[in-house]
């Protein structure tokens, strides 16, 4: 993964980016079902001339994608503008444009999400990397990467088809590894995590990217 993206661009400053997750704000939609994940959004649009960060605005989803929290609009806090301009975060999205571009070459216009997610577990309480089950996000493609993982067991990847069936399973364990998902023929979820010393702070940090035709 590390070689497909410094094709697009550099991971020069990715120590910084990385960083970033430590100041990520609390989900309080999620907490008020008794759930805990902290997380930033920011929303891009891209077209042949390149990529632009929009407005902030809400994350929004049906309940035909997410039974838990669909239905509403859920502002989060914004992605900071350091790390929306950072040269790690460029080079992933350069190379999503290129990658969901090529497989969709009749699309000129792009609806980008971007989310920065940590989910913590404690003792006792697992982590839910997605709280809405087994699902499909409700946009064209999905790019999801592993930015830290710290004290952490679990956390399993598993993609289904339509009807349920589990076609396939993976765990992303270091920085840079990366599930890429067709999200109108598949379905994806994962597994809830702990923390492997229950003595010791655990979380797992995702950097999740939707691609959506415009």
């Amino acid at each position: 993964m590390r070689g497909l993206l410094k094709a697009f661009g550099t991971l020069s400053d990715w120590s910084a980016f990385a960083e970033s997750w430590n100041a990520l704000e609390p989900d309080t939609y999620l907490a008020s079902v008794g759930l805990h994940r902290r997380r930033r959004h920011a929303v891009f649009s891209a077209t042949p001339e390149g990529i632009t960060r929009e407005a902030h605005q809400p994350h929004y989803q049906s309940r035909d994608y997410n039974s838990l929290q669909g239905g509403i609009e859920r502002w989060f806090a914004p992605v900071l503008p350091q790390v929306a301009d950072s040269a790690s975060l460029r080079c992933i999205l350069q190379f999503c444009h290129a990658c969901f571009g090529a497989l969709a070459p009749k699309a000129t216009r792009w609806h980008i999400e971007l989310h920065q997610f940590r989910i913590e577990a404690r003792p006792g309480e697992p982590g839910q990397p997605t709280p809405e089950g087994i699902h499909r996000d409700g946009v064209d493609y999905v790019l999801v990467l592993l930015v830290d993982r710290r004290n952490i067991a679990s956390g399993t990847t598993t993609i289904h088809a339509a009807d349920g069936t589990l076609l396939g399973s993976f765990t992303l364990t270091r920085p840079l590894d990366a599930a890429l998902v067709d999200d109108a023929r598949v379905f994806h979820g994962v597994t809830p995590v702990e923390p492997e010393d229950p003595t010791k702070p655990s979380h797992r940090d995702v950097l999740v990217v939707t691609f959506r035709q415009r």
